[in-house]
């Protein structure tokens, strides 16, 4: 049995008992260790887990899966990720490809920031589309997640906007010499965000962004009761302007509010507001709430 099993957000205290029990039958068992990060050192999961764990990057999952599938078919091997199995598309690579190997398959699931990112008192079913924002370059601005918010914002919807992280990887010399040289690892700050985003409203001019008129909030670390958890609240604006350490360590994640946002909704977020006075006159102003 190939176990594709989730670990939630926070630590190796996330783990359900059927993960648990799933890691412990398994004669192998591989952390993915890219897509995200935990908040702990693979070593505690390894005291709890009972378990030797080997880290697999991402030339690993997408290139070498048959090596992490060998022998899945006649014995437990897992594969652990943070978050949930289904949070990335890589994890539904490994399973096709387990199918056309013949090999059982099991899925056991966790908290994710699709769901935790409930905890900043926005409603789950009012979500659209989540999109990536990914770290530009001078020579590369991908702007597509545009037209998602806007699609988003004609329906009234909130967007999840999920941040960049660059673990392992290489600097456009050395990938084109062939040196296996990685850079440090990166992960996009709200500030940082929130400046690519007033970038491209600029371009656009559609009216999507527009800094002192849309509400967002910020979220770190949400899930598994972390210490760690911070979520900020204010106009786009607002945001950029706070010091880095308002939000916390990261990972970091970001909700442009959508205009059909609810007044206990909103009244809610206003409890994480850098001015809750402004947060609700923009509420009230611009997105129409009626806080009576």
């Amino acid at each position: 049995m190939f176990y594709l099993i989730g670990l939630g957000l926070s630590d190796e205290k996330d783990i359900t008992l059927r993960g648990l029990e799933a890691i412990r039958s398994s004669t192998r068992v591989y952390l993915e260790a890219y897509t995200s990060i935990l908040t702990v050192q693979k070593e505690r999961l390894e005291e709890l887990y009972g378990k030797p764990l080997v880290l697999a990057d991402r030339d690993m999952i997408e290139t070498q899966s048959d090596e992490i599938l060998k022998d899945a078919d006649t014995r437990d091997v897992a594969l652990l990720v943070v978050g949930d199995p289904f949070g990335a598309t890589t994890h539904t690579d490994i399973l096709l490809r387990a199918r056309v190997l013949s090999i059982p398959t099991r899925i056991i699931h966790n908290a994710s920031i699709m769901n935790a990112v409930g905890a900043c008192g926005l409603q789950l079913y009012n979500f659209g589309q989540t999109v990536s924002l990914v770290f530009f370059t001078d020579t590369w601005k991908p702007d597509s997640f545009y037209d998602r918010v806007r699609e988003n914002a004609d329906l009234g919807m909130h967007t999840l906007v999920l941040l960049d992280i660059k673990v392992k990887e290489q600097s456009e010399e050395n990938l084109a010499r062939g040196r296996k040289i990685y850079e440090p690892p990166r992960y996009m700050s709200i500030s940082h965000a929130v400046a690519q985003l007033a970038e491209v409203e600029d371009a656009r001019r559609d009216g999507v962004l527009v800094p002192d008129q849309t509400l967002a909030i910020a979220l770190s670390r949400v899930g598994g009761g972390s210490d760690n958890e911070r979520i900020v609240s204010g106009t786009l604006a607002q945001l950029r302007e706070q010091p880095p350490d308002v939000f916390g360590e990261p990972l970091h994640s970001l909700v442009i509010v959508g205009r059909r946002l609810h007044h206990l909704e909103a009244e809610y977020a206003a409890g994480f507001a850098v001015d809750a006075t402004v947060w609700r006159e923009v509420a009230q102003k611009v997105y129409g709430c009626n806080f009576d």
